[in-house]
């Protein structure tokens, strides 16, 4: 039975690194499909584990220098706990950050050492091209004679040490026949070294051959120099950009006062299991999802929801884990623990989404594929051109040293690690910000698919509207009753009754603080009304017969969709009151921002046309769809799409499935079912449809940096390659000198990581 698993990957360097793992685990019995992010450090591999197990994947992949290791993870009462080292891999870890930190930190020690001689050499070596070109530029502080084997000695501690791995890599290159970022650089390298090596030991060889007499020890220690800064300064970045998941991390309670046997113990979370009862003290988090059993207090779900109000939490009223109780003390029976809490079920989310692969990225992963032989390739062929064209005109000296620095020069200029980083570093920043402001994205796919939607169709109910009745209206009809004592004597009545008409009014009375009587002789009729003694009279709520229905109120309400509710006393009317699903307070200003930014909203609803217009119209939309049966919505949505439209469809309930699972994209609102936020591919929480344009300016900034990172990657490499290889040399007499190479590769790659990053500041609103 094939099986998908998620591994980390240790051992990578480079975009080039991902499409070798690719390339040795597609090849194994039982394995379908991997995908392999260098962002990210993941492999997803799909399966079977009765023929492919971990060991044979890394038995194929140990040897080119990775290895795979199994999430961490551990059983707690039967429920998965899941720690924050769990969830360290979307940084690009290996086994927590703690480590990852520590490999970085060896990375800036090499670049502490290597960086000062870098750049004394850098100069040194412009001060000897200025001498050649500037009559009156003084002499090379330090004779040749001296600065060669000086360099010599340098150029063997850095290539050898700090570019251990460039070596290794060139070594895998000869042994196994596959080549990263690191083969090229040790290859380009390891040349120059050993030419410089051969002309300073060996100068009357050199000269037989008619071999050129520089060196290119400075060569060796500038790329590496250069390329060990870019690799730090990458590394640094990567680590940046998963700071949303590390806030969501953060939240998380490490310990939980629970109540057993009526004393109070302070645990480890992971203990923690369900219906335990939690005693939560002002300022302290909740430690996981459940039921307030006694208490009342403030809670802040900011950090989860992103709404930035307390909200008031009593008796029967659930709690997030990870929020924080305000003022009075909580006992809360434990409901889900684990990786069962909205929570870790969130974390787990944006994890995968950040490393999920957009369609986008299939053509830099294609590329990136092929990049590293075909410069190979291009490399060898440059050299054996200079070397024999090249000899025919400016002679076999000038010739073989051209060729040699076009040779390292391309190896070290064709870096394809910003092609690699160009979509994943994007994708991780934007899935992050979308989780930090309560946009939550399933996977890459759809952030790409978002990015590209003109119309956006909103169910009505519980989206557009707040999805529960209210009284909208209070209208007297006898000179002597007040809007109050309408509502008053009705609320009085219809607190006996549990319909949600009844519910609405007494709320709407509770609202506005009026007192409510006891009402005797009690009766529900079904269909029809409620009615009862109070003071005396005989009070009868009810919905209008055929000759209320001629009053011009009652017609205008039920034109507008709404119901309405008669208030009768002593048979006779009193008041009306007018009860509807009401409009969300940031609707308004959702449609006119979806307006602005080119995209089309429609309502689709299976209310009737006048209820569904008379939202419409309060919106802002024109297009409605009303009565439209559960199973005729996704229809809907095909219509639109063979109308070429793009389109995202946003609801809450499970009606609205089919059509979330058929639009381009689905939102779904965060209360809604859970069957509604399974099928959309982006969940937007607290039911706020002003996330609505918010995830679509999200997914468009993240798809135009993609964009620019890729252009800026293809660009460097169309431009820089065939400079290197010496097109510009019989024009101009320009050759990209190695050490101006590996600075340009180290700066493409930070450039590509820092552009992403420039997400997290991207405004939504």
């Amino acid at each position: 039975m094939q099986e998908k698993h998620t591994y980390e990957v240790n051992g990578m360097h480079c975009a080039s690194c991902s499409a070798v793992i690719k390339h040795s685990l597609s090849k194994l019995p039982g394995v379908e499909s991997c995908e392999v992010s260098y962002a990210t450090e993941k492999a997803t591999v799909l399966h079977d584990p009765a023929r492919t197990s971990i060991p044979d994947m890394n038995a194929a992949i140990e040897k080119l220098g990775y290895s795979l290791a199994e999430k961490n993870s551990h059983q707690v009462h039967g429920h998965k706990q899941h720690s924050e080292y769990e969830h360290a891999e979307h940084l690009g870890l290996h086994d927590s950050k703690a480590e990852k930190l520590a490999a970085l930190q060896e990375q800036y020690n090499a670049v502490v050492f290597a960086l000062p001689l870098t750049v004394v050499i850098f100069i040194l070596m412009l001060w000897d091209v200025g001498a050649q070109l500037v009559t009156a530029w003084p002499p090379m502080p330090v004779p040749m004679e001296l600065f060669n084997p000086m360099q010599a000695i340098i150029a063997s501690v850095v290539l050898f040490w700090i570019g251990r791995p460039f070596i290794e890599g060139a070594v895998r290159f000869f042994k196994y026949r596959v080549a990263n970022m690191d083969s090229l650089i040790g290859i380009g390298t390891l040349v120059a070294y050993v030419y410089s090596l051969f002309v300073l030991l060996f100068p009357s060889a050199a000269q037989l051959l008619e071999l050129p007499t520089y060196t290119y020890f400075d060569v060796t220690i500038v790329v590496i120099g250069f390329v060990t800064l870019g690799k730090y300064l990458e590394a640094r970045s990567k680590i940046k950009t998963g700071q949303a998941i590390e806030k969501l991390l953060a939240l998380q309670a490490k310990t939980a006062t629970i109540i057993r046997n009526g004393a109070e113990l302070i645990v480890p979370i992971e203990e923690v299991v369900v219906g335990d009862i939690l005693k939560i003290k002002p300022g302290e988090k909740i430690p996981v999802d459940g039921v307030i059993s006694e208490g009342a207090s403030a809670v802040d779900e900011s950090m989860v929801t992103g709404e930035p109000m307390p909200v008031d939490k009593s008796a029967g009223d659930t709690v997030i884990g990870g929020t924080i109780n305000k003022q009075g003390v909580l006992h809360v029976s434990a409901a889900k623990v684990g990786d069962e809490t909205i929570l870790a079920q969130i974390i787990k989310l944006v994890e995968n989404a950040q490393g999920s692969q957009a369609p986008i990225q299939n053509l830099a992963d294609r590329i990136s594929a092929i990049f590293v032989p075909v410069v190979l390739v291009l490399a060898v062929l440059t050299l054996v051109i200079w070397w024999t064209v090249g000899s025919y005109f400016l002679g076999f000296t000038t010739a073989f040293s051209l060729g040699l620095l076009s040779f390292v020069g391309i190896l070290v200029i064709a870096c394809p690690c910003a092609l690699g980083l160009a979509t994943p570093t994007a994708i991780i920043v934007g899935v992050g910000k979308g989780a930090e402001h309560g946009i939550l994205v399933k996977d890459a796919e759809n952030l790409q698919k978002l990015a590209s939607v003109d119309t956006v169709v909103f169910d009505k109910t519980g989206t557009i509207t707040a999805g529960t009745p209210q009284v909208t209206e209070v209208i007297a009809l006898a000179a002597a009753w007040r809007s109050e004592r309408i509502v008053q004597t009705a609320a009085s009545v219809e607190q006996n009754s549990q319909h949600p008409l009844a519910q609405a009014i007494v709320s709407y009375a509770q609202k506005h603080q009026l007192s409510l009587s006891s009402v005797t002789e009690f009766v529900e009729t079904e269909g029809v009304g409620v009615q009862g003694v109070l003071h005396k009279h005989k009070i009868w709520i009810r919905k209008p017969n055929s000759t209320d229905k001629k009053n011009q109120n009652i017609q205008t309400l039920a034109e507008q969709g709404k119901t309405v509710v008669v208030v009768e006393i002593d048979a006779k009317p009193v008041g009306l009151l007018a009860i509807s699903d009401v409009i969300k307070p940031q609707a308004v200003t959702t449609i006119n921002s979806l307006k602005k930014m080119g995209i089309e909203p429609i309502l689709l609803t299976g209310d009737n046309a006048a209820a569904a217009h008379y939202i419409a119209n309060q919106a802002g939309i024109s297009t409605v769809h009303a009565e439209v049966l559960p199973q005729d919505k996704a229809q809907v949505i095909t219509d639109l799409k063979q109308q070429n439209k793009k389109v995202a469809m946003v609801g809450d309930g499970i009606n609205d499935a089919p059509a979330l699972a058929l639009a381009d994209v689905g939102i779904a609102m965060g209360a809604g079912t859970d069957v509604a936020i399974e099928t959309a591919g982006i969940t937007v929480l607290r039911s706020d449809i002003a996330l609505v344009p918010q995830a679509i300016t999200l997914a468009r900034a993240t798809m135009r940096t993609i964009k620019q990172n890729l252009f800026w990657a293809f660009a460097y490499n169309i431009i820089l390659i065939p400079i290197a290889m010496g097109v510009l040399y019989p024009v101009w007499g320009i050759v990209l000198n190695p050490i101006f190479a590996g600075a340009a590769m180290a700066i493409s790659s930070v450039t590509v990581v820092t552009n992403a990053l420039r997400l997290q500041r991207a405004r939504l609103q």
